[in-house]
């Protein structure tokens, strides 16, 4: 089972024929998903050759959506021009637009969201600053590597997109229904809270993983949710407890101000919501194990 992405999802890639999006493109294609076009106004018409597979390139999302049904976007834009790539897949009402770009401004962001909001939240944004999200040996829309895991039972939600990549290996042997990098951006789409919903309605998933860092009080609120509305058993880590206070850490949205947003502080939250906390991603892992009986 999986959560936002499937084997039936069709994609595009808006920034496909720029380095990134080519060197990305190839390896979603690689990782078994239904790549069905690109997107770029000065190459409407053309095609890019894959290793054998012709993908077609438009000049909008909305002609892409018309000629091919795709239903997903993955966005290899750079900062500058993010704002109008996304509103231009929220115009065209694509249902999830993967928003992989860092340095995005957060002013963009906030825009981006607000618009997504007032159209009537028909765009699933995933993202900004983030690796998008794999369900594995179906669909990879983004930058997680395609060859960590396996399908299986877990279901993992992460602010961080390295620390996803090491809890996928720490587990691969369990393997995951879906992997979803929210990115640690202030503002970004889908939270974590959407995630867990997600995981929670999914069959198929037996036991969430989440992972939160330092900063903004995302992981709190998260925490109050799954105490209301959570029955699968979850396992949390934070990332940052031995940041130093009031400093930018990695992500634009790691910063830390007195108590609020420390990682002590969201671990305390988790627990009081009967979240298992790891102090370190192998910890983390051991403690899913030890509650699946893996």
């Amino acid at each position: 089972m999986a959560i936002f992405l499937t084997k039936d999802s069709k994609v595009i890639v808006q920034g496909m024929t720029g380095a990134t999006g080519m060197k990305h493109t190839k390896l979603m294609l690689a990782d078994g998903t239904n790549i069905v076009g690109g997107v770029n106004p000065r190459k409407a018409g053309t095609s890019v050759d894959f290793d054998g597979t012709e993908v077609p390139v438009f000049g909008s999302v909305a002609e892409a959506m018309e000629k091919t049904g795709a239903n997903v976007s993955v966005l290899f834009v750079p900062p500058a021009f993010s704002k109008a790539a996304v509103v231009e897949a929220i115009d065209a009402e694509i249902p999830l637009a993967v928003v992989i770009t860092e340095g995005i401004a957060v002013h963009d962001s906030a825009a981006f969201w607000a618009y997504a909001g007032a159209k009537g939240n028909k765009t699933r944004i995933i993202g900004p600053n983030c690796p998008g999200l794999i369900t594995p040996g179906q669909s990879n829309a983004g930058i997680i590597p395609g060859d960590i895991t396996k399908p299986g039972r877990i279901g993992l939600v992460s602010k961080s997109g390295t620390l996803t990549y090491q809890m996928m290996y720490e587990l691969r042997d369990i393997g995951f229904s879906s992997a979803v990098g929210i990115g640690g951006d202030p503002v970004i789409g889908t939270t974590h809270i959407d995630a867990l919903a997600a995981f929670e309605a999914d069959p198929e998933t037996d036991l969430i993983v989440m992972i939160g860092e330092i900063g903004g009080d995302a992981e709190e609120r998260a925490a109050d949710f799954i105490a209301k509305s959570v029955t699968k058993p979850v396992v949390g880590y934070v990332a940052g407890f031995t940041a130093p206070e009031g400093k930018t850490m990695g992500h634009a949205g790691a910063i830390v101000s007195g108590s609020s947003g420390t990682a002590q502080a969201k671990k305390e939250a988790l627990e009081a919501a009967g979240v298992k906390v790891g102090k370190t991603p192998t910890e983390t892992a051991k403690l899913a194990r030890e509650i699946l009986g893996a």
